[in-house]
């Protein structure tokens, strides 16, 4: 059966990380449904407008990973909805993934106590709004069992594939760069 990615996107979504993540996850055949937060219609952070699959208050499904893209004020947007917060506490208490990128970690999660005393990252700009309860890596990906946290634009393509190792495999993530001639 495939996995489950719900990505979420709010108004100020930043671009690259949240359409490198959808393209690389469903080009590794898994089940991606995008879901916007208060409209179908979100324009991102460089004003491109994406039509997502449905709004978040329509999705009844439980994911295996919910996948949180950073962007101003995407992540603000997204800290500030109920159905996200609430969809964040299920996939976390059931122990599914949650993969955060950018500003991501520092303001949907952080705040949420998720990182306490785990190892992430998050754009440097945001690294003193979650040192005091994380235990801050400067890498492009840090995994610390169910949550992946990555740095930003530049390192989208790192963070889909490595939800597609986790999801589907290695030999499928290895499929995937080498057919997007992606080269570490």
């Amino acid at each position: 059966m495939k996995k489950k990615v719900l990505v979420l996107l709010a108004e100020g979504f930043e671009e690259i990380e949240a359409v490198t993540s959808i393209d690389i996850l469903r080009r590794a055949g898994l089940d991606v449904t995008v879901a916007g937060v208060g409209n179908v219609i979100v324009k991102g952070s460089r004003d491109i407008v994406l039509k997502t699959d449905i709004e978040i208050g329509s999705y009844k499904g439980s994911p295996d990973v919910l996948v949180l893209p950073g962007g101003m004020p995407g992540v603000k947007n997204l800290s500030l909805s109920k159905k996200v917060n609430e969809l964040i506490d299920k996939v976390y208490k059931n122990g599914k993934i949650i993969a955060a990128i950018c500003a991501a970690p520092a303001y949907v999660l952080a705040p949420k106590d998720i990182l306490k005393g785990r190892k992430a990252t998050c754009y440097p700009d945001c690294r003193d709004m979650m040192e005091d309860k994380t235990k801050f890596v400067d890498e492009k990906v840090v995994v610390d069992g169910n949550i992946i946290t990555s740095k930003g634009p530049g390192t989208a393509f790192d963070f889909a594939l490595e939800l597609v190792e986790k999801l589907a495999g290695k030999s499928v993530k290895e499929k995937v760069r080498k057919k997007t001639l992606y080269e570490k």
